[in-house]
């Protein structure tokens, strides 16, 4: 069933219905319900909630690499039971670059672990549909970063993408 969805950039009013979206999502990392405001608040021009009849069934938290802005981090993509088989994240993915203001995003990074089949199959469908690479490397190891507590995170880097205007993204 197709869901009648609204996609837009999230506000400090969305912290609690992210955390809770989240928390029903594993495996995603919970974080405390005060990340999920900030994240809110202050990443929502890099951030997209996803509503459907008014509840959140989907989110991505995200912000510009503070050494490359040119570079977006998606730090977690949530989408409901409710929300999934419907390309959700994609599109969620999708609204961020193509909104004014990101027209000078050329690379989307992103950390999943080797085992998480879904979330590669997103990022590789997500670089073809953008017509670019993506390039995988160890971000943070297991035994290095994590005292062997959480399994290596894989940096997906995917870009570079076309340059654009405002004019090339409206829909």
């Amino acid at each position: 069933m197709s869901l009648n969805l609204t996609l837009r950039p999230p506000s400090d009013s969305d912290g609690m219905a992210v955390h809770k979206l989240i928390a029903e999502c594993p495996p995603l990392d919970t974080n405390s319900a005060y990340c999920n405001l900030i994240q809110c608040a202050h990443f929502a021009d890099t951030s997209v909630i996803a509503e459907a009849a008014g509840e959140a069934v989907g989110f991505i938290s995200g912000h510009r690499i503070p050494a490359r802005p040119d570079t977006l981090f998606v730090w977690q993509v949530a989408v409901s039971a409710q929300g999934r088989g419907q390309g959700l994240a994609g599109r969620m993915l999708a609204d961020i670059l193509d909104r004014p203001g990101s027209e000078d995003i050329r690379y989307l990074e992103t950390t999943v672990t080797a085992d998480n089949e879904a979330s590669w199959a997103l990022f590789e469908s997500f670089a073809r549909k953008r017509d670019t690479g993506l390039e995988r490397s160890v971000m943070f190891d297991r035994e290095q970063h994590f005292a062997g507590t959480h399994d290596t995170e894989m940096l997906a880097r995917i870009g570079p993408f076309e340059q654009r205007t405002l004019r090339s993204v409206a829909h």
